[in-house]
């Protein structure tokens, strides 16, 4: 690899310092690197051979958000705190750019979901998540109540806080806080998982990667126009009506992720977990 979009997260990078040592290590090693300031500003017209993401894992779903119909492998140099994507840490930076510039490097393949958003029957919105998509209660709603589709046959009614649909690469975020399964980030399936459901019975489903998942928003006040909204990693906030539907399905698209640590999963998980091996 010799050509690179270095996207920095200027709240983490003062001075863009960190950015601009790896465009001045990657100059001077016959590499190009340009400098993007905050991924949401990564330009459209991408021909790099890979994007450098300089911040934590929100920067790294902002930035595969924004190159997510490209194709480009993308590497996290850790700002932030957990780092299960952006896994690189600043002290081994060198030694990381050493690997891309020389193709030592492995690239794994994440899958994507898409969804789709209906009000009245008619499509009002779509958007892609690496990690998954979140249906929440809105404003003074105390619990929503969600009717759960897999390829058009009901499997569950959910009086909740909402419901998180979730990849294997989201397994480790906002599924595992609200007690979902951890699964290997190469496998393809789906997560469905309840958040504070008011049922001893609810619990997370995994589902097939080729189901087709909907969500329905069932009217439950009158006195409420606006039931939910549904985030795609964190983004978004599309505001849901009663009788609303999201249609959630896997995305066409992969995201590419650049691993350098040999690291298997399960020892990266007993580390950003808290725990250590004997």
């Amino acid at each position: 690899m010799r050509t690179f979009l270095i996207v920095t997260n200027s709240t983490k990078d003062e001075n863009l310092r960190l950015a601009k040592q790896v465009q001045a290590y990657i100059r001077s090693h016959g590499g190009e690197g340009d400098i993007c300031v905050d991924a949401d500003n990564i330009p459209r017209e991408c021909s790099f051979e890979c994007v450098i993401v300089l911040g934590g894992d929100g920067t790294m779903l902002l930035a595969s958000s924004m190159l997510a119909d490209k194709g480009i492998p993308m590497i996290g140099i850790n700002l932030g705190t957990m780092g299960y994507m952006a896994d690189v840490d600043p002290c081994d930076m060198e030694e990381a750019l050493d690997c891309l510039l020389h193709d030592q490097v492995q690239i794994e393949e994440r899958m994507n979901l898409t969804g789709t958003i209906y009000h009245n029957g008619n499509e009002i919105a779509t958007a892609t998540a690496l990690n998954d998509i979140v249906i929440a209660r809105s404003g003074f709603s105390r619990i929503i109540c969600l009717r759960i589709y897999v390829n058009g046959e009901l499997l569950d009614v959910y009086e909740a806080d909402g419901v998180i649909v979730a990849t294997p690469t989201g397994s480790t975020a906002y599924n595992l806080s609200a007690g979902g399964p951890i699964v290997t980030p190469n496998t393809s399936l789906i997560l469905v998982t309840p958040v504070s459901p008011h049922s001893l019975t609810s619990k997370s489903v995994v589902c097939s990667a080729e189901d087709i998942i909907e969500v329905e928003i069932v009217p439950k006040r009158k006195s409420q126009k606006e039931e939910a909204t549904a985030t795609f990693d964190g983004r978004g906030y599309e505001k849901l009506q009663p009788t609303d539907r999201i249609r959630i399905r896997r995305s066409p698209n992969s995201t590419k992720l650049v691993k350098i640590d040999r690291k298997s999963f399960y020892e990266v998980l007993r580390k950003k977990l808290g725990e250590t091996s004997e």
